[in-house]
C-alpha cells in the first residue's frame, strides 16, 4: 500500500529546493518504509545542490542524516517490525564486492540500496534519494539492513547525527585510523565533522588535540568538545603553530592529522604537520578536479623523508550495524555530546535557509523536525 507524504526536493539544475507532495511505495523484498521523525542537514546535501545533482536524476529528494521508525516492512525482512525506532545508514556493505568477499567489510566498494520507491505526486515522476536515503522527506523507503536499530531511550532527533557527521568524525579516529592512547592529534575544520574527529579523539585518550580553523566560533566550539589548544590560521602559519605546540626536541608534529574541510591545501597542511611515521586523514568531500601538492624530500616534513602516510576516510569506515549502536550507547553514557551539535531546530519548509547558513552563519547543524 502507497503512503502520501511531503519532501525537500531538487526540480532541476541550479534551482532551490522546493516542497512537494510525494507519493511512497510500498517496501519490496529486503526494505523497509521509514517514518521520518528527525534529520540533520549535512554539507553533503549542499554539495548535492550545488553541483547540480552530483550526476544523480532529478527530481532528487535530499537528505541522509535521518532517523525515524520503522511503519512498514518488506518480505523477508525478519530482524525489524513497524514501531522500532531506527537511525538510516547511507552506506552498509554490499556483501558481494572483493573487499566484502575477502572479509573487509568496512572497506566495501559498493552499499545495498533500495528499488526507487518514492514520486512527485504531480506527475509521478520517480525520484533519486541523495546517498540512497531521502530523509528530507516525511517518509522513505530503504534497504532493512540500512536501518539501524536504537535503543528506546535514545533521543532521534540526536540520533540521526549519528547517520553521517558523528560517524565519519568518530569512525575516522577508530576505524579509518586509530588513534593511540596518549598521542597527539590535529583536527582542521571544526564543523560538525571536526568536532566529531576531536570527540573521537577525546574517546581514544589523546593528550594533546590541537583545533585548526579560521573561524573564532568555531575554535570555541572545539574546546568545549575537548581540544586542548586552537589554532587561528588567519593569525599564524597553521604547520608551524602546530609544529610549535608539539616541540618534543624531536622536529615537533603530531601523530594523526585530520582534515575535515575537503580544500586540498588543507590536505598538504595535514601531512605537513606529522610527526615522523605520523598518519595524515583526508575526510572532507572533494571536487573532481581537486589534485595536491606533497613534497617529498624536506628533512622535517616531507613524505619521504618524514615517513608520512595518508589515509582516506569514507563516512568513518562504519559498520553501522555495530558503530551505530555504540555511538548511541557512549551517548547515553554521557561520553559523546550530540546535544551540543544541534544549533538550530527547523522545520522541513527551512531547508533552503539551513543551507544559507551553512555557508554564511555559526552552526553546527540544523535539524529537521517533523
Amino acid at each position: 500500500m502507497a503512503t502520501e507524504g511531503r519532501a525537500a526536493i531538487l526540480e532541476a539544475p541550479g534551482e532551490p529546493a522546493v516542497i512537494r507532495d510525494i507519493v511512497v511505495d510500498a517496501p519490496g523484498p529486503n526494505e523497509v518504509l521509514v517514518k521520518i521523525v528527525a534529520s540533520g542537514v549535512c554539507h553533503t546535501d549542499l554539495t548535492v545542490k550545488v553541483l547540480n545533482g552530483n550526476g544523480m536524476a532529478f527530481p532528487i529528494v535530499l537528505g541522509h542524516e535521518g532517523a525515524g521508525y520503522v511503519e512498514q516492512v518488506g518480505e523477508g525482512v525478519t530482524h525489524l517490525k513497524p514501531g522500532d525506532p531506527v537511525v538510516i545508514a547511507y552506506r552498509v556493505p554490499c556483501e558481494n564486492c572483493p573487499a566484502c568477499r575477502r572479509g573487509d567489510p568496512r572497506h566495501c566498494y559498493m552499499a545495498l540500496r533500495p528499488g526507487q520507491r518514492i514520486h512527485r505526486k504531480s506527475d509521478g515522476a520517480t525520484c533519486s534519494q541523495v546517498l540512497r536515503c531521502g530523509t528530507f522527506a516525511t517518509h522513505t523507503v530503504v534497504h532493512a539492513k540500512a536501518a539501524i536499530k536504537m535503543p528506546e531511550e535514545m533521543p532521534l532527533d540526536k540520533a540521526c547525527l549519528i547517520a553521517c557527521g558523528v560517524v565519519t568524525g568518530v569512525g575516522a579516529t577508530m576505524n579509518t585510523t586509530p588513534v593511540a592512547a596518549g598521542s597527539r592529534v590535529a583536527v582542521i575544520g571544526c564543523g560538525g565533522v571536526g568536532l566529531s574527529v576531536i570527540q573521537g579523539a577525546k574517546l581514544r585518550h589523546a593528550r594533546q588535540i590541537i583545533a585548526v580553523d579560521v573561524n573564532p566560533t568555531k575554535l570555541e566550539w572545539a574546546r568545549d568538545f575537548g581540544a586542548t589548544h586552537t589554532v587561528n590560521a588567519k593569525e599564524v602559519d597553521p604547520v608551524q603553530e602546530v609544529r610549535r605546540l608539539t616541540e618534543d626536541g624531536w622536529d615537533g608534529g603530531v601523530e594523526y592529522a585530520f582534515e575535515a574541510t575537503g580544500i586540498p591545501k588543507c590536505t598538504e597542511q595535514a601531512v605537513k604537520m606529522l610527526a615522523y611515521g605520523g598518519t595524515a586523514t583526508t575526510i572532507g568531500f572533494p571536487a573532481a578536479t581537486d589534485s595536491v601538492n606533497l613534497n617529498l624530500g624536506d628533512m622535517a616534513t616531507g613524505v619521504y623523508w618524514n615517513k608520512a602516510a595518508l589515509h582516506v576516510c569514507h563516512c568513518g569506515d562504519a559498520l553501522p550495524s555495530l558503530d551505530f549502536p555504540l555511538l548511541a550507547q557512549l551517548y547515553l553514557q554521557g561520553k559523546l555530546d550530540l546535544d551540543s551539535m544541534v544549533t538550530r531546530k527547523i522545520r522541513l519548509e527551512d531547508v533552503e535557509d539551513a543551507f544559507h547558513q551553512m555557508e554564511t552563519g555559526d552552526v553546527i547543524r540544523s535539524v529537521i523536525e517533523f
